[in-house]
Order: C-alpha cells, then structure tokens, then sequence
C-alpha cells in the first residue's frame, strides 16, 4: 500500500478515485504546525542563534497527525502531494519531519493538475523535497511573524490598530496616500467643443496644426466667434487595426476579471477557483476541471495548446487559430502553468449541469479566456475624418468589425461598432448646431479590489497566494469601508498609516517590500542565505521599534457620552477582534461590556425537538464568515447544540414528525438527510 499526503480532505477524495485501490490518500487539512509562541518576545525563534526557528503542532491537528503517522509507518512509499507552489513545498517538509518519514521511502510529488495524467506523471517524476523553497516559506513566516507581534503589539496598545504586516500594511498605505491626495486635489476647469452634423459628432481637436485646450469660458467665446458656417472634410484617413487577444488568467488577473465581470472579492473567486481545481463531481467521476489557481505565470501546456487549436479549428475553422507564445512577467516566478481547463474540449456549456451556478460562471471565464488566447486577432475596419474650419481642426471615429478573431470566444470588453456616413474629401458638411462644454478635472479614481490587487502586483508587493488574505485583513481590521465598490480608509485606518509614515517609513513602504519579495525569491533559488535577510530585517526594524515606544504618543479610546452601570467610569469605544464594542474605561478593574441589542437572542416561542428542555431562538454570528448572518438554535447551549437548517415554522412534518424550516427554496424538513419532504 502507498501513501498520498494532501492538504485538503475534497482533493484527497478526488486523487484517491484516480489512484485506485494501491493507493490510500489521506489529508493534512492543511498546516500542521506553525511557529511556537515562546521564546524571546513570543517570537518562536530564538534571535541569539540565527533565528532559529521553534515549531509547535496546531492545535486541533494532534488527531490528524497521529493518524497519519500511524498509516505512513505501514505504507511502502509515502507520497508528499501538497500543492505545487512555496506554501505546499513547506507543508509537505513540516509533514516529514513532523511524522518523522524515512527519507529512503518518502518523495515529493508535484502536478499542477488534479488528472489522471497529470498524477501518474507527477509520481513517476517525484523527487526529493526543495529546501529552497522551503527555506523561503520559512523566512517569510519568521519575518511575518515578527513584524506582526512587534508592531501590531505597538498599535493596539498606544492608538488601537489591530494590526500591521509586511503586505497589508504596505496596501494599506498605497490606499491612504490616494485618499491624501485626492482630498489635495484642486479642480481645473476646461472646455470641449462638438458639433453636431444630422446626428454624427465631431470633436474639436486642433488648431493651426496643434491640439488645442481651451481654459475658460472666455477663450471658448473667441473659439465661437473665429468659426464660419463652412465646414468641410480636408481628409479621410482608413486603415485596419489588430486587437490581440488576452494572455490566459493569472491569479491577480482572475481576480480582477471576476471582480469587474461578476462583482466577487478575491475571496470568493479564490473560493470557488479551489473547488474547480480540486475536483468536481462529473457523472460517475470526479474530475479537476482548471490547473493550480495560485500561479503568476501565463505559459500553457503543449497538450492543452494543440486540444484547443483541434476544437477551434472544428468549430471555427482554420482562420481562427493563431498559436500561443508566452512571455514571463517582470515580477514572475514562472513556478507553474497559467490558469486554465485541463481539457479544452470539455466546454462549459458540456457541464454546465454539474456545477453551481458561481462554478459554472467562474469555470466559463477561465476556459472562454484560455481558448481565446490562442486564437487569431480581431480586425477592425477604422475610420477617421479630418474637417476644417478655418485654422481649426474637428475629427469624427469611426469603426467597424472585419473580423471577430478571438471575441467569438471571449469578448467580455467588447466595444461596439461606429459606423460612419459615406464621406468624400472636400465634401461641405452642413452644421446642425455647436455643442459647447464646460468641464473640471477630476481626481484620481478610488481603488476598487480588482485595482488595488493590479497596483499590487505592478508594485511586486505580494505574491497570488497573498491578494485576497490581504483584501480580507484590511476589511476585517476596519480599515477600510467599500462605498459602489471603491476603497475608502478608516479614520482608524489613516491613523494606522499617520503613525508608521512617522515612525517606520523606512520599512513600512513600497520599494523595501518589493525588495524583500526578491529576497526570498533569491533564497529559493539559493542566491541568499536566509540568516543574513532575516538579520538585516531584525536589527534595522527592532530599532525602530523601541524609539516609538518611546515617543509615539498613546491616544486614549473615544468616550460615548455614558457611564459605566457597575462603576460609573466612562463607557469608551474598543476594538476588537469582530469590530467596535462599548466597553468601561475601567478596565482591568472593571469588565462590563455593552452587549449589542442586535445580537440578543430573539425566541421564537418553539420548543427544541433535541433536547426537549430548552427553545429555539434566532441569533446573530459574530465570527467567521457567516458573521452578521441569522441562525436558529437552541437557547440551551452549551447543553444542547441543536442548530437547524432554517427557520422554524411551528410545524412538523407529516412524514417524520421532525420541524418544518423555512429556507430560500421553500418548506422543508428539517431532517433533510433523511427526509426529502419539502412543502
């Protein structure tokens, strides 16, 4: 029997189907263990000896660990098969050491598919684990660690932050410096001129040969006044453009792609891209339908390349084929494929009956966008009219589609045509009417998601595995509120910000993040040495550290206008690790907490079926990511943990005798494994 170690327990149940019977898959839910919290500073390494690092097992994670060393000690060959990218090379080194494997029976396996293919290939290929790749993970974890208990330990106790980190601090601060400069912003006004000829529109451009700006309303006046009725068409100039088609997605560009397409956060699309790679249940098999999602590479497949030349040919003939050429990116690692299908003739619509509906949207995206970057270009058919008044200068578009090339595929950018008028040089056109403009410069745009994750990656701060942990940091910290979609920061949020410009500029920016994301880089591909990137960090950033112990000022939190019910001191605003809570200012010495009236259990006059003793209630969660969302239980936690599937209707069902429950589809029962009765 062999062994095959994965992360998540829906991809060990897909590769186990594949492997068949010699095989035995079994997951470690991810990390096993993590820096342990002792040692100097609760650090987890020990400073005085090159950082050495001290790990201890997860909690909750003893079971798992005991199981699968038990199973690992009686298989001939144990597989290490974590995710192919910097992440799973250390989680797979943290399970070998952990189990304490044999090196002479234990490999690493890396596929960037979950096919049958692509496993057998990854095993036939194994080999030893990269301590490269390990070592910067490691370096990375230690450096994030000690910025984390460092600084966010500085913020919460002198102005209330809940947190800093070496990639959320630095987006944080992209955010503030915009929102400074935006409230900076003076507006300037100028003007546009149109003209209206029988409904075609003409700007005006140029004059005396150079392009024009007109400031004030005075100058748009002396612009009225010089113009004749005679306009005429000096030129008509024609020529075809090329549209390229778009590179297959990247991590950051799926996320942005679905953010402007379908309006998901990162999270979501990272989500939903996971369940896609990881498998899905297909008829009788349960297939992996896109490669490895954390990737920022655009390379493609030989064999996927040639299975989408086949079916664009089939379907589209030969014109629609081009090829695919990728070039790597500035701040690439180029570690693995681009996101794409497994299979390019297993076309979205051919399964669509298989997925959920966000699956299905989030799957038509990837393979539409992978398809279509080996097809031909689109050609455009342009169009341009040069007409003259005098020294002046109006130019009409226009445009036409000549041939689709790849947005028969994929064209969620579409532009439509423009057609124009047969037009002739020196043909008078009759005005219709002048259209005069007043206009005012405007900011820079707010970041969305999408435009903050680009700005990210153009910066070379993060890493695809980063983006949307990121996004959700600065949202669960309250740094930020999302208004139409746009980022606005926090007062707490530019605070944040305030106080590491004045104390940790030097670090907390940019082009030092960017430069540590090389590093580690660096050292995994052995050209530094771990010790020396994370020395250098450590006694340039402890510094720092303790002069804003020193000198930071404290800011004391904001008073409610209440007194404390137990002992009368001021109620203040605290943070906490789900948001703003009234509190006494008394604390230690006084713990009163405000409760908040919206959390209270409401009864709703239902006796629990459970336990028979206590009564279902509507309650509010407050953690994770059902929080803010509605639930029923039973009030006689912890006791009973009863939690129904929806909310109770006060009836039973006429074929079990268990609740009826309200739910989106309708009236069920409340014993939906068992009982299919719905209303």
């Amino acid at each position: 029997m062999n062994l095959v170690i994965v992360e998540s327990p829906s991809k060990a149940s897909t590769i186990e189907k594949i492997l068949g019977e010699d095989y035995k898959v079994m997951s470690s839910v991810g990390h096993i263990r993590d820096l342990a919290i002792s040692g100097k500073g609760g650090l987890g390494v020990d400073v005085e000896n090159d950082f050495k690092p001290s790990y201890s097992k997860i909690r909750g994670k003893a079971k798992i660990i005991k199981e699968l060393k038990k199973v690992a000690a009686e298989a001939d060959i144990v597989y290490l098969a974590t995710d192919p990218d910097r992440e799973g090379e250390a989680i797979s080194w943290h399970i070998f050491d952990c189990l304490e494997l044999s090196e002479d029976k234990t490999v690493r396996v890396v596929f960037n598919e979950i096919t049958k293919t692509a496993i057998l290939n990854g095993i036939k290929n194994s080999r030893s684990i990269d301590m490269g790749l390990v070592s910067s993970q490691e370096t990375r974890r230690i450096l994030d660690r000690i910025i984390g208990f460092k600084l966010s330990n500085l913020l919460q106790r002198k102005i209330g932050s809940k947190s800093a980190g070496r990639v959320q601090s630095v987006a944080l601060k992209l955010l503030v410096d915009l929102e400074k400069e935006i409230i900076k912003f003076v507006p300037e006004e100028y003007w546009e001129l149109k003209a209206d000829f029988q409904g075609i529109i003409a700007e005006l451009e140029k004059y005396k040969g150079k392009k024009i700006e007109i400031k004030t309303a005075e100058e748009m006046d002396v612009v009225l006044n010089a113009l004749t009725t005679n306009y005429s068409i000096s030129d008509i100039v024609r020529k075809v453009r090329k549209r390229n088609s778009l590179p297959p997605f990247i991590t950051s560009t799926l996320q942005q792609a679905s953010s402007n397409k379908f309006n998901y956060g990162a999270k979501k699309t990272m989500i939903v891209a996971q369940k896609l790679y990881e498998g899905i249940q297909i008829g009788k098999e349960s297939v992996g339908l896109i490669t490895y999602m954390r990737t920022d590479s655009t390379r493609m497949s030989d064999e996927f390349i040639s299975g989408a030349k086949e079916l664009i040919i089939r379907e589209y003939g030969k014109d629609y084929y081009k090829g695919y050429f990728s070039k790597k990116g500035k701040n690439s690692q180029d570690a693995h494929e681009a996101i794409r299908p497994t299979n390019a003739m297993r076309t979205p619509e051919s399964i669509k009956n298989y997925l959920k509906v966000d699956e299905y949207k989030v799957y038509k995206l990837i393979y539409d966008r992978a398809v279509a970057s080996t097809m031909a270009d689109a050609k455009f058919d342009d169009t341009k009219v040069e007409i003259i008044n005098g020294d002046y200068l109006f130019i009409i578009e226009g445009k036409k589609l000549k041939f689709d090339g790849y947005t028969k595929v994929y064209d969620y950018d579409l532009t439509k045509d423009k057609l124009l008028p047969t037009y002739s040089v020196n043909q008078v056109l009759a005005l219709d009417k002048l259209l005069p403009e007043q206009k005012f410069t405007k900011p820079k745009s707010r970041f969305t998601e999408a435009k903050l994750i680009k700005k990210l990656e153009e910066v070379g701060v993060g890493r695809p595995s980063t983006y949307a942990q990121t996004m959700d940091t600065l949202k669960a910290r309250n740094y930020v509120k999302i208004e139409e979609k746009k980022f606005y920061p926090s007062e707490q949020g530019v605070l944040t910000i305030e106080k590491l410009d004045q104390y940790f500029n030097s670090i907390v920016n940019v082009n030092y993040t960017a430069k540590m994301e090389e590093d580690l880089d660096k050292i995994s591909a052995g050209e530094e040495e771990s010790v020396k990137i994370i020395g250098d960090f450590y006694y340039q950033f402890i510094p720092l550290v303790d002069q804003a112990k020193e000198k930071m000022e404290s800011i004391p939190p904001k008073k409610v206008g209440r007194n404390c019910p137990e002992c009368e001191s001021d109620l203040v605003l605290r943070n906490g690790r789900y948001g703003e809570f009234v509190a006494c200012s008394n604390y230690p010495e006084c713990k009163f907490i405000e409760k908040d009236e919206k959390l209270k259990p409401v009864t709703l006059g239902v006796k629990c079926p459970k336990c028979d003793k206590g009564e279902i209630v509507e309650r509010v969660a407050t953690r994770g990511r059902s929080k803010g969302n509605k639930f029923y239980a039973c009030n006689n936690f912890p006791k009973c943990k009863n939690i129904l599937n929806g909310k109770p209707i006060k009836e039973i069902c006429p074929e079990c005798g268990e609740l009826l429950v309200e739910v989106k589809e309708g009236i069920i029962c409340n014993n939906k494994k068992e009982c299919k009765y719905q209303k």
